[in-house]
């Protein structure tokens, strides 16, 4: 993402001219955008002449509309965004109060303008356009029969393919039709891999997999890319790195991120940074939990007490269409990095994200044990 201009007052009032270079932009946009926005940009819009004669056409043509935001739509698979809302600004093409829907284009720059602009939109801003925060691992989640090629992203993953293929059983005397239907769903895999991994970018490809079907398939893979002569598997060998998983389901990928041999090679992406936290979260719950808090009172009681050394929260949160909601977790996050506390916003779109989702979204890991809490909470309960 390009930030190409800047406009904002002391109050917090403006707007941001940006340009999106490629498709995860599109989820940081979604991110920035919300209800009662106005987005600038250009469209197409289909537009009625009618002539001297009484005859009517119809014509295609490119406009710029400036809307308020009124509905937010993202296609997660297709990394499209479309805003919907009325037209704002008198336009030869369309009139004043029109709904129209704007599709944000790459490489195609639109402006968004804001009544008030908070620290969680500057940091998106700041994120979105780091060129360090880049895709930068793949990730192949597989059991005998069945495959995920997932990216992973510093904000989200990506499931790019999913394999699936009947393998017969072993009978005794009778291997030929397990090995056949596995050799099958091996070069599959091979072919989804090539497809959709960008080499150039991605610096480790994990294959992950229960019990040995992972080394046996990066033994196969190797030994059909030597007899092809394949290139582009051949001089990437070095990536590729065999992991633990206990499933081929994508949610084992949580697991096979917290792998220490991953964190390693991962050690400057953000995903993984989201990934430690989150673990470390759940092992100060499980060895000490009056220092492991979860739902927004109990982290907002925490805050209080200037407690809270890492703070969790998803970005789903943010998007909020209730405005003094928005605002009671941005205040909550302004305070925390006041009190010198770590923030991790954590994408819903990433598997970490997802797991914290259903802890309520929020939670937190405390310098200090407060184990007066729930003694506390149940009085003020009582009163109520």
């Amino acid at each position: 993402m390009k930030l190409l201009s800047r406009d904002i007052d002391k109050n917090g009032e403006g707007g941001v001219v940006l340009m999106p270079e490629e498709a995860e932009d599109m989820w940081h946009a979604y991110n920035l955008v919300a209800v009662g926005d106005t987005l600038r940009s250009t469209t197409i819009r289909k537009v009625q002449t009618e002539s001297a004669t009484g005859s009517v056409a119809s014509s295609k043509v490119r406009t710029t509309l400036t809307i308020a935001v009124e509905a937010i739509d993202f296609d997660t698979q297709a990394c499209v965004l479309r805003v919907k809302g009325r037209n704002i600004q008198e336009n030869q093409y369309v009139k004043m109060g029109a709904y129209h829907t704007l599709d944000l284009e790459l490489n195609r720059k639109f402006t968004l303008g804001k009544h008030e602009w908070d620290s969680v939109a500057f940091d998106r801003i700041e994120l979105a356009c780091d060129p360090t925060q880049h895709a930068d691992l793949a990730a192949v989640v597989m059991q005998e029969g069945l495959a995920h090629i997932c990216l992973v992203t510093a904000s989200m993953t990506l499931l790019r393919a999913k394999i699936e293929v009947a393998i017969p059983r072993k009978r005794k005397g009778q291997c030929a039709q397990h090995d056949k239907g596995l050799t099958r769903f091996y070069d599959q895999v091979i072919q989804a891999i090539q497809r959709h991994v960008n080499f150039d970018v991605v610096k480790c490809v994990l294959i992950a997999s229960p019990g040995f079907v992972k080394d046996q398939f990066s033994e196969y893979m190797f030994t059909q890319a030597q007899k092809m002569d394949n290139k582009l598997l051949l001089e990437n060998k070095s990536k590729f790195l065999s992991v633990h998983s206990s499933s081929g389901h994508k949610h084992a990928l949580k697991e096979v991120l917290s792998d220490t041999a991953v964190t390693a090679r991962m050690a400057d992406t953000k995903a993984s940074g989201e990934v430690r936290a989150l673990d470390d979260f759940y092992q100060m719950l499980q060895n000490d939990p009056n220092r492991a808090f979860y739902g927004i009172r109990h982290v907002e009681y925490a805050n209080e007490q200037q407690a809270i050394e890492t703070l969790l929260i998803t970005d789903e949160l943010f998007r909020a269409c209730d405005v003094p909601t928005r605002q009671r977790y941005v205040r909550l996050v302004d305070s925390v990095k006041e009190c010198n506390g770590e923030v991790k916003i954590f994408s819903s779109l990433h598997v970490s994200g997802e797991q914290l989702g259903q802890l309520t979204g929020v939670a937190a890991i405390l310098r200090f044990p407060i184990p007066e809490l729930e003694d506390g909470d149940s009085s003020s309960s009582d009163e109520e």
